[in-house]
């Protein structure tokens, strides 16, 4: 492996450097790295080598003097470690791994705050399009998006006031098919277990309780949620909380999967059967719900598309083929399993 050669100076190397190394132009350095179809093998190889000696690495900001922006797409979500965001993103990466388009990503850790924080430093550098989670900016992020200069796509949910464009699914709606599924299935005394209760998870508790107030089944008491993170263990405890509340309690609508995971788990220490006894819904349908004993019914969200079809709209925004449709709903799907199955 050739070890790039310090520049005089300490400090990085430059286009010019690699075009002297290679003995042509700067122009041509710069279109071997951008269209590399447009320059022969040959010179291709000979400027690679001279990129590879050096260390040099393409600036994004500084290839955007031509275009004005620099080839990156700002991605925004509340969470690295969530499944759920992290299929969102790999959708994200899958669809620009292609192209000449890097990714700058943010966390914003649940926080309206962070992320106009993140927005007020992504916007000097110009990207070529926002991807952001949910639909509940601030009045100041929304500000900073709307004059972002580039295409803005808010993702995972829906709503009728996009910001440029949006696509994913109705979280109302979502909890709503979970708790009619319970009512269905015969299930009377439903609890409705939450944790986090960021704005996506209010929906879907808005969603349950609208189900059950059109059946006439709807009790404050039956709805046991809390502002800590969501885990597994959380799931217990909730479940046992809920139990403690309203001990006649025969189903449980969990805001996520890991809250339905501890329930179940609470379900057969306690030797509670389900379905027979407790019937146990989810959201997100994450891999562990098929697999676990017994399978559980969860709402299946479709995560991975949503992260691609953000990009395919940012990039016909680019290209100057806005997508007619600006709000793109992808629905969700109702996983019937064991949990609810008596």
């Amino acid at each position: 492996m050739i070890k790039p050669r310090p520049r005089r100076g300490g400090g990085r190397p430059t286009l010019a450097d690699v075009a002297r190394k290679a003995g042509v132009g700067a122009i041509t350095v710069s279109r071997a790295l951008r269209e590399p179809e447009r320059v022969s093998e040959d010179l291709r190889r000979q400027i690679q080598a001279a990129v590879d000696e050096l260390g040099y690495v393409p600036d994004p900001n500084a290839r955007a003097l031509a275009s004005a922006r620099a080839e990156v797409f700002g991605v925004l979500v509340p969470s690295l470690t969530n499944n759920v965001f992290a299929e969102v993103v790999r959708g994200i990466y899958d669809s620009l791994s292609a192209g000449p388009f890097r990714i700058q990503l943010g966390n914003t850790h649940y926080s309206g705050l962070e992320e106009e924080r993140l927005l007020q430093v992504f916007g000097p550098q110009r990207p070529a399009a926002l991807i952001v989670a949910g639909i509940d900016q601030t009045a100041a992020s929304r500000h900073l998006l709307e004059k972002a200069g580039c295409p803005v796509v808010q993702v995972m949910e829906i709503g009728s006031d996009p910001v440029d464009m949006m696509v994913g699914f109705s979280h109302f709606e979502g909890g709503k098919a979970a708790a009619e599924h319970l009512i269905e299935a015969g299930y009377r005394r439903i609890g409705f277990l939450g944790a986090r209760m960021d704005p996506r998870s209010q929906r879907r508790l808005a969603g349950y309780r609208a189900a059950m107030e059109a059946a006439g089944l709807f009790d404050p008491r039956l709805v046991t949620t809390t502002p800590v993170p969501s885990s597994v263990t959380l799931g217990r405890e909730l479940f046992r909380d809920a139990l403690a509340k309203a001990p006649t309690l025969d189903g449980v609508f969990c805001n996520n999967d890991d809250i339905a995971l501890g329930a179940l788990f609470e379900c057969h220490r306690a030797s509670i059967a389900v379905p027979k006894t407790i019937g146990i819904v989810g959201f997100n349908d994450l891999d562990m719900m098929e697999v676990a004993f017994p399978s559980v019914t969860s709402v299946r969200t479709h995560r991975y598309e949503i992260g691609r079809r953000a990009v395919a709209m940012a990039l016909a925004a680019i290209a100057g083929e806005r997508p007619a449709e600006r709000v793109v709903d992808l629905g969700f799907e109702l996983r019937r399993r064991e949990s609810t199955a008596r």
